[in-house]
């Protein structure tokens, strides 16, 4: 079966089409369009297994999208003419090309949550329960509204982790560069230097240094080949069962990165939690949900074993006050929300809470790591430039003492 995009009239309407079809070659792709009461006037062959890392949907065009068909909605134009006109303002190719096919979708009866449901790698489960939930509340504008500002915090936040992240990240760089330079340009000239000194011994340091040298220059070739099988196998095994639940463990319990985390999750699953309560998906659903999109298989299945509780007949804030994965504040709030009956409330207020814990703790973490990355630094620098200056400074006191 292959995707064949077309454009095609409406007969008793002379309305003019433009969307997609699945079908086994362009002849039965005609036969199918013809037989919804359609004049074909073009059909093009579109490869439907093409995928690209680069064709993804950015985040921020999916919030855009949201707001946009949140404001048409509650304006209160139909569905499909708002998807259609959210369509033509919307910058991003591949986010157009869905979007085609989400307006057949709709206009063939389907309901918009089961029409995003066929592109996870554009909406995502947490997008598509939600928006199904305001379809059946009657609040989808609602619903979009509060989805955009929950993709948008949690976007603010992983945003935030990697601009911390980026000055370490440089100054490992710079590192690796300085020790790369000194090795293949600086020491063989200090060992060209005391070939002219005969009976002149290199300090140890040096020797090691050199060893080294002489070996990445020899086996450059063997050294880049390592680097890359150890980076693709690294990154192989962490995608399995057992590394992924290695890496996730990690996260929660090495010191300073594990309080920095711990916040994470628990404002990805506060947030998250809120905005699905408040469009009206169902306590159970929202967990199951809320388990997929916290992206750590340990917090993953404390929540799985919440719902077998919930299920049971305990409370959300029972299910999960016992668990060490969950921070104190988390089941507290829950259980007022319970109590009040505004649960959606207290999961955002404990979003909000967590999410400023979180960068007061980014800054923290910031704080501790320029110093300790500087000493390292410093430490390096000053091996190698003992390396190279000590045996000069050898030289010069054998030739003073001659």
């Amino acid at each position: 079966m292959a995707n064949f995009k077309f454009q095609a009239r409406d007969t008793t309407s002379g309305k003019l089409i433009r969307s997609t079809v699945e079908a086994q070659d362009e002849k039965a792709a005609a036969q199918l369009i013809q037989s919804k009461g359609l004049s074909v006037l073009l059909i093009t062959g579109e490869d439907s297994n093409k995928k690209s890392y680069f064709n993804k949907v950015k985040t921020k065009d999916r919030v855009l999208f949201a707001r946009q068909l949140s404001t048409l909605i509650n304006a209160g134009l139909p569905l499909v003419k708002s998807l259609q006109m959210v369509e033509h303002q919307t910058n991003s190719k591949t986010l157009k090309t869905i979007l085609v096919k989400v307006q057949a979708s709709v206009e063939s009866g389907k309901s918009l949550g089961d029409s995003l449901t066929n592109y996870p790698e554009a909406f995502n489960d947490i997008f598509v329960k939600m928006v199904a939930a305001g379809e059946v509340s009657g609040t989808l504008d609602k619903t979009l509204d509060r989805l955009a500002m929950q993709q948008e915090k949690d976007a603010e936040v992983i945003s935030k982790i990697r601009s911390a992240m980026t000055y370490p990240l440089i100054i490992v760089v710079v590192m690796i560069a300085l020790v790369g330079f000194m090795l293949t340009s600086v020491l063989p000239q200090v060992q060209t230097l005391y070939a002219g000194f005969p009976g002149a011994k290199l300090p140890a340091t040096t020797l090691l240094l050199l060893s080294l040298s002489h070996l990445v220059e020899k086996f450059w070739w063997l050294t880049i080949l390592i680097l890359i099988a150890t980076f693709f196998g690294a990154r192989a095994w962490f995608r399995t069962e057992g590394g992924r639940s290695f890496f996730d463990r990690a996260k929660l319990s090495v010191k300073p990165f594990s309080r920095l985390f711990n916040k994470l999750y628990m404002a990805r699953f506060t947030r998250t939690g809120s905005t699905l309560i408040a469009s009206g998906v169902p306590l159970i659903q929202m967990l199951e949900v809320t388990s997929e999109a916290i992206n750590n298989v340990i917090i993953e299945k404390s929540i799985q074993d919440a719902i077998k509780l919930v299920r049971g007949g305990k409370s959300l804030s029972q299910a999960i006050e016992n668990d060490k994965h969950f921070l104190d504040l988390v089941p507290n709030m829950i259980r007022i929300g319970e109590e009040s009956g505004t649960l959606d409330q207290m999961m955002g207020k404990a979003a909000d809470y967590y999410e400023k814990e979180l960068d007061d703790e980014i800054k923290n973490i910031s704080t501790i790591i320029e110093p300790v990355l500087m000493i390292l630094l410093g430490v390096v620098a000053l091996v190698i430039v003992g390396a190279v200056l000590g045996p000069i400074y050898g030289l010069a006191g054998q030739n003073l003492g001659g």
